[in-house]
């Protein structure tokens, strides 16, 4: 086990973490999908994430997960629960974002914080868990294939 890994908490949000969820939000939507999609909104998480941190803190249908070193986030997941349909009669849950800062990546914290949302997602009657990635961001695809995910579905654009 790293020293890193043993000085990071993975821990639920609190509303004190609101300023480190925003950062780590931004940091994903610059590095991933300013990189990859033209059409995202990269400020996004400055102007609405805190709003939505907040509210998503006291939603029992959301976790907010982070990853604290030493009072700092470096680190996040948002997952949400989805109920079950006539169309899809699985409760599931989605893994809606994850961003581990750099440096301490490649020390099982991203790990940490899809098991942690696994558990949470069963805990509360989820029989399937879903994420989505650019399929560009082949190191994030890996990741999560390393993490039990397999690819179901995917999804074609064109610019019009």
């Amino acid at each position: 086990m790293s020293d890193q890994q043993q000085e990071v908490v993975v821990r639920r949000a609190e509303h004190a973490d609101i300023g480190g969820l925003v950062a780590c939000s931004s940091a994903l939507f610059a590095e991933d999908a300013g990189a990859r999609d033209p059409s995202i909104n990269i400020d996004w998480p400055r102007q609405h994430g805190s709003q939505r941190f907040a509210a998503g803190i006291d939603d029992p249908n959301r976790l907010l997960l982070v990853a604290d070193c030493h009072g700092e986030v470096v680190g996040h997941l948002v997952g949400v629960l989805g109920d079950a349909s006539e169309m899809k009669p699985v409760k599931g849950a989605t893994l809606v974002s994850m961003y581990v800062q750099p440096a301490f990546r490649r020390s099982q914290i991203g790990g940490r914080l899809v098991a942690e949302f696994f558990g949470w997602a069963k805990e509360a009657g989820a029989e399937a868990a879903e994420v989505t990635a650019y399929s560009s961001n082949a190191e994030a695809v890996r990741f999560y294939e390393r993490n039990g995910f397999v690819s179901q579905s995917a999804t074609l654009q064109t610019s019009l």
